[in-house]
């Protein structure tokens, strides 16, 4: 090929690289990656007992993560089964009523205060009759009808506990024990529950990207165990501005490409209605003191290759202009 061949293939193709690089439906827009963050913590007090993972490991739905022991829960649990059971056996007592033995030994116990009662009673006619004779004193009298009011009062407390046997519990006693017992039970269920959130496990399928506890530490209930990163939903953050909003959509197909030229496809998922200026990680002043619209480009990531803090760009198609 000549010379002046050569010089001409390379201007035909200089040229249409210029005229793909200026193509006016083209919008290429730069950005990071982001991903979602989800920070792992423990619910319960405790010593992390075990807590072996290490950052970069790939972790899956419900795997165990680590364990809070559980040595002070289970203590607790026990002395809550205890005071259940008190409360249960109460409870029992309240609604099944006095036994016909305890009723027995009631009556027995009002016969027992009237025969006092009758002696007292005779004391006193005696030291009164006594006391009109001129054989007996005052004293003498007092004294026995002080005596016979005591064991008047003792008749009627004999008979007021009797009739309260009788009765049986009232209707606001046995409620008040079926709550004391209700809330035996919802302490079990508590203490319980906390054995079981003793072991911390993974809500999401990721990677552990920062390891904040180690195991042996004592740690207060909401602790930070690690940050478990999901790759799989990842999206690309871009800045737009206001003249290229209007064509643009959301649910708009987009071509990711990465610093190193690989490709990957995307779809807008999300274009911020308020305007800002451009972030200070843009190179240039300029560039800076634009107004932009944030818009957000998922990407399909099953492969891991995007990851948070990535640099890359988005190619989007600006759709045709509606003329009038």
């Amino acid at each position: 090929m000549s010379r002046t061949a050569l010089f001409a293939v390379v201007l035909l193709t200089l040229g249409a690289c210029h005229r793909e690089a200026k193509d006016p439906a083209l919008l290429v827009a730069s950005g990071h990656v982001e991903a979602t963050d989800v920070r792992i913590s423990t619910k319960v007090a405790g010593r992390l007992q075990t807590f072996g993972l290490q950052e970069g490991d790939k972790i899956q739905t419900g795997q165990e993560l680590g364990r809070i022991d559980t040595t002070d829960i289970a203590l607790a649990l026990q002395q809550a089964h205890a005071e259940r059971d008190q409360a249960a056996a109460e409870l029992s007592l309240r609604v099944a009523g006095p036994r016909q033995e305890d009723i027995a030994g009631a009556r027995a116990q009002v016969a027992v205060a009237k025969a006092d009662l009758d002696g007292a009673q005779k004391d006193l006619d005696r030291m009164q009759g006594l006391l009109d004779s001129g054989s007996g004193t005052t004293k003498s009298r007092d004294d026995a009808r002080t005596r016979r009011d005591v064991s008047a009062a003792r008749v009627q407390g004999a008979r007021d506990a009797l009739a309260a046997l009788e009765h049986g519990s009232r209707p606001q006693e046995i409620a008040s024990s079926r709550a004391r017992t209700a809330a035996s039970d919802a302490r079990i269920a508590q203490l319980e529950q906390q054995m079981k959130d003793a072991v911390v496990v993974s809500p999401v399928n990721g990677v552990v990207t920062e390891k904040i506890a180690q195991a042996g530490e004592l740690l207060q209930a909401g602790a930070g165990l690690c940050v478990i990163t999901d790759l799989a939903d990842a999206w690309l953050t871009v800045y737009v501005g206001g003249p290229d909003l209007a064509r643009i959509r959301i649910g708009q197909e987009a071509e990711v490409v990465t610093d190193d030229g690989q490709t990957r496809k995307g779809k807008i998922t999300y274009i911020s209605p308020q305007a800002e200026f451009t972030p200070k990680n843009v190179q240039t002043r300029d560039e800076r003191e634009k107004l932009v619209y944030k818009v957000k480009v998922g990407l399909d990531n099953q492969d891991g290759l995007f990851k948070p803090g990535m640099p890359a760009e988005a190619h989007l198609r600006r759709t045709e202009k509606v003329t009038q």
